[in-house]
């Protein structure tokens, strides 16, 4: 066992302590559809610093995409989820430039302010207009992207785009669904470019994929169609409390 920490660079109990948040991550993601990432953080920050959980999180998303791809993208805008990938890849650059330059504390609390400032908007509902056109389609890329670098939650920036637009439910899904893994399969050759996906950071995404995805199956089938107004509020107010909590500990 001690070989296994060792390989992650990790104390036993901090190993064991991001195991149960990635678990709790999952089961979020799998009864809400999103903020799996933002949650990570949010829990997570006090642990590893930004730049060492982002790469995490990649893995994470990516697996849990693939469970979510077994409900297909058929009937997604492809054309706006590759302009999303698009501008997210350009923006991606830009967001990963400051944090991997940034000294560890501000990347934290940087990234702590900019999740609860998505969270915050779409707590109140907030609706861009601008966002659903052409020109808004490629801006919320590039911010997706700046987002992903920095706390990677570049899906809450898209999960405004998506509120934006006047589309029927499944093909608000659909797209969101097509632009996670997409962006996911993009994003990679930037982490690596960056340095930030190395070994170290590739064996602790491996090793926390399966408590994710256990959290995700669990949650999918605890989803009830009758609460289903309640959980996207009582989620975002829950992480609303846990990055106002991490921002207020790491400043203090």
């Amino acid at each position: 066992m001690g070989d296994i920490w060792f390989s992650l660079s990790l104390t036993p109990s901090d190993a064991l302590a991001l195991a149960a948040i990635c678990f709790v991550a999952g089961l979020v993601r799998g009864f809400t559809g999103f903020a799996l990432s933002a949650f990570g953080l949010a829990l997570a920050v006090l642990i590893l610093p930004p730049v060492e959980l982002i790469p995490v999180m990649w893995w994470l998303e990516m697996a849990a995409s693939l469970v979510m791809l077994r409900h297909g993208w058929g009937g997604a805008d492809m054309k706006a989820a590759i302009t999303l990938v698009v501008g997210s890849a350009l923006g991606l650059i830009v967001g990963l430039s400051m944090t991997t330059t940034l000294d560890p504390a501000a990347s934290q609390q940087i990234a702590l302010v900019v999740l609860i400032g998505l969270a915050l908007l779409q707590l109140a509902k907030i609706r861009i207009p601008h966002l659903a056109s052409r020109p808004g389609t490629v801006t919320t890329g590039l911010i997706a992207g700046i987002a992903t670098g920095l706390a990677g939650v570049g899906g809450m920036v898209v999960a405004l785009y998506v509120l934006a637009r006047n589309d029927a439910p499944a093909k608000m899904r659909a797209t969101l669904v097509a632009y996670l893994f997409l962006g996911s399969a993009t994003s990679l050759f930037t982490h690596l470019w960056f340095g930030t996906m190395n070994a170290t950071s590739s064996l602790r995404g491996l090793a926390f994929v399966l408590p994710c995805i256990l959290g995700v199956l669990i949650g999918q089938r605890l989803f009830t169609p009758r609460f289903q107004p309640y959980y996207r509020p009582a989620c975002l107010t829950l992480l609303i409390g846990l990055g106002a909590t991490s921002l207020v500990r790491s400043v203090f």
